[in-house]
């Protein structure tokens, strides 16, 4: 309780400060939700840490590995993040998520069903009866891959493990496949692919009828070169795409918001290299965060740049 009220204080403190000529943003204290640590969103949320702590002047965000996006959100709405990563559909499942607010539509999430290359597995339907992970529990990769199943009616041997652990396991032998969406590439997938063969499952047989139940999803190509892919069926793969957000809750003052906008676009190439999942992020389509309303502070920002 004391965390969230100081986290509260010092946010309302740095919008005091803000109206202030001369003044900095030094009181305000950011605790960000992202990811698994393999994963695109972690690789983010610490390039945001570096940006805003060294462009604001700001004590550095304090970056926290979670399970994904539905444990992001969960934290966001019961105030022990005040900023964290999302993807689009991970919202509806968790009461009181109307109160938050999205700085920006970031990268796109892909879709990424990797199997073994040593086995049979080469359309979606062959899952069934494999031991498979569908993410960890409370992860928006677990959303996915949930309801993706039930559409197809694909019943595997289902285990909750985050991205590494899926790795690990199927270096171990102890995986057939799992499930993750991420931005490309993600390192955690890019190193397995060089200790053990995989392929990448094409899911064109099975998504229109997903689609269709659940229009937040989209679709894309996705070349071999991507993860430079050696085993099973070499050439382009269809899969699903969903968008990400990057998401504060409603109490944050409007100047701290706009703050945090800014430096996002204007240290993007610093955030490049954090991750090369940033540059796909454009103030065009960063204001695209339907259903989920911008903060006023961020429209304050793109206002002014004339997005």
């Amino acid at each position: 309780m004391l965390g969230r009220v100081h986290a509260a204080v010092s946010l309302l403190t740095a919008a005091t400060v803000l109206t202030g000529c001369g003044s900095t943003l030094e009181d305000v204290k950011i605790t960000m939700a992202t990811g698994s640590e393999g994963g695109v969103y972690y690789s983010l949320g610490r390039g945001l840490a570096d940006i805003w702590s060294g462009r604001l002047g700001i004590t550095r965000p304090q970056v926290v590995a979670t399970a994904g996006s539905t444990d992001n959100v969960i934290r966001l709405v019961n105030d022990q993040a005040q900023v964290g990563f999302s993807q689009a559909d991970a919202l509806e499942a968790v009461p009181g998520s109307d109160r938050l607010r999205a700085l920006a539509r970031m990268h796109d999430d892909y879709l990424q069903v990797i199997v073994r290359a040593d086995l049979p597995v080469t359309k979606f339907g062959h899952l069934s009866g494999r031991r498979v992970s569908i993410g960890g529990r409370e992860s928006g990769v677990e959303i996915i891959a949930r309801g993706l199943l039930r559409s197809a009616d694909v019943t595997p041997q289902e285990v909750n493990l985050n991205l590494d652990d899926s790795a690990q396991a199927m270096q171990e032998g102890r995986l057939d496949a799992f499930f993750w969406s991420g931005g490309l590439p993600t390192k955690t997938i890019t190193d397995l692919t060089k200790a053990l063969g995989v392929r990448m499952l094409d899911l064109s047989d099975v998504l229109p009828k997903f689609r269709q139940e659940k229009p937040v999803y989209g679709s894309a190509t996705l070349p071999a070169s991507v993860y430079n892919l050696q085993s099973g069926p070499v050439g382009p793969v269809i899969t699903l795409v969903v968008r990400n957000f990057l998401l504060v809750n409603e109490k944050m003052p409007d100047d701290v918001a706009e703050a945090l906008v800014r430096q996002l676009f204007e240290g993007q190439p610093e955030l490049v290299k954090a991750h090369s999942a940033a540059r796909t992020i454009e103030q065009r389509s960063a204001i695209e965060t339907s259903p989920v309303p911008l903060h006023n502070g961020a429209m304050r920002y793109f206002r002014e740049a004339k997005v």
